[in-house]
């Protein structure tokens, strides 16, 4: 395993950024605030191929690795710029559909994903359910040759930009009558399924759901893959997830550093920059520290992912989604001490981070999962629940 990107990735990173810059915070903020979604950011990445760079070649795609759409991400965020969507619908429902979808799911969907030209999102959270897949009740039954889909997934992100939504369902083993995991692709504009917005003190570009799925009739190919496959077709998706997710993460935290580093450089107290006090310096060093830390654990488990050791890569992923989510809610706070007042006026772009980063303890995974992950699987300890 290379310590140092690639000159290729090196030059996507830069090309993204640039990209990025070129649209900036103030354009993300002020659609978020408003209601807007980054739209003409989106169209633009997938036109240059920036969304697809980890679809395969042969549909469209730029053929190469979970690490490279990770770089996108990252830098998209570093620049201010951040697109939820991003984990979701190339990361997850591109990377599933890619490796068990059936020819004709590939050749329909894999095309556009390539481009940008789809969106989809991805459900499987419930009410009832949080972090215990085994009890989602959202099931499919057959109906002929068709499925018949019930349920209701809550917090799913960016339902009203999607095509369709990647849904994660339960559909009844023939042999033992108990319910196993199913992949189900579902046009928003389905009859019987509704989406509703949920209200978020989040400054966000990308809007929450809660979705209801009421006797919602599919044909048979909207099934992804194998019915009797679907438990590793779900976690060929939550790796590439939680990759995406620490990339989302380390990026936010990027941009927070970035903006504290110059403030302490430029702002002048009693004779001397306030980035001379080891009370300001010292903290934003830690920071720095840990952030690149994090991004070595993201690399890795996308070296991981990418060669197909997904038991490897999980641990490592779980481990760099842990670790950059932490870093990028110490970087945010600590940018907002380093401005004084001005790190909550909305001038300074920072004051409507704090919660977009605190997210990321609560999603895709809980730090409480991953710490529980760690525990059973890297420490070899009892299961806790």
């Amino acid at each position: 395993m290379m310590f140092t990107e690639t000159d290729e990735r090196k030059a996507l990173r830069e090309a993204v950024g640039e990209l990025g810059r070129r649209y900036g915070h103030e354009y993300y903020t002020k659609l978020a605030r408003s209601g807007g979604h980054t739209t003409d950011l989106w169209n633009e990445a997938g036109r240059l191929g920036y969304l697809g760079v980890a679809v395969p070649e042969a549909y469209g795609g730029g053929g190469a690795g979970i690490g490279d759409l990770a770089a996108v991400c990252e830098e998209f965020c570093a620049a201010g710029t951040p697109m939820l969507l991003m984990v979701v619908s190339p990361a997850i429902c591109a990377t599933v559909i890619a490796r068990f979808g059936t020819d004709e799911q590939k050749q329909r969907w894999l095309p556009r994903f390539a481009t940008g030209e789809v969106r989809m999102s991805f459900a499987i959270t419930e009410p009832d359910a949080g972090s215990n897949s085994h009890k989602i009740t959202t099931t499919a039954r057959r109906d002929g040759g068709d499925w018949i889909l019930n349920g209701r997934k809550v917090f799913i992100s960016g339902v009203d930009e999607a095509e369709a939504v990647l849904v994660v369902g339960r559909t009844t083993d023939a042999a033992t009558g108990r319910l196993k995991p199913a992949l189900f692709i579902v046009p928003t504009g389905a009859p019987g399924f509704e989406y509703r917005p949920i209200e978020m003190d989040l400054v966000s570009a990308d809007k929450q759901f809660g979705l209801f799925f009421d006797d919602v009739r599919l044909p048979a190919d909207a099934l992804v893959g194998s019915e009797d496959a679907a438990l590793a077709q779900l976690f060929a998706g939550l790796n590439p997830e939680r990759i995406m997710g620490a990339s989302f993460s380390a990026g936010l935290a990027r941009f927070a550093l970035d903006k504290a580093v110059s403030y302490a450089r430029q702002r002048s107290v009693w004779g001397a920059p306030i980035g001379s006090h080891q009370g300001l310096a010292h903290p934003l060093a830690q920071i720095k520290i840990e952030l690149e830390l994090a991004r070595l654990m993201t690399q890795k488990a996308a070296a991981l992912y990418d060669s197909g050791d997904d038991f490897g890569a999980g641990e490592a992923a779980n481990m760099a989604k842990y670790a950059a989510g932490e870093v990028a809610i110490k970087a945010v706070d600590q940018a907002v001490q380093v401005h004084g007042g001005n790190g909550l006026a909305s001038e300074y772009g920072l004051g409507s981070m704090l919660g977009a980063v605190r997210a990321a303890r609560i999603a895709p995974v809980s730090r409480e999962m991953v710490l529980n992950f760690v525990a059973q699987h890297s420490l070899g300890l009892p299961k806790s629940y």
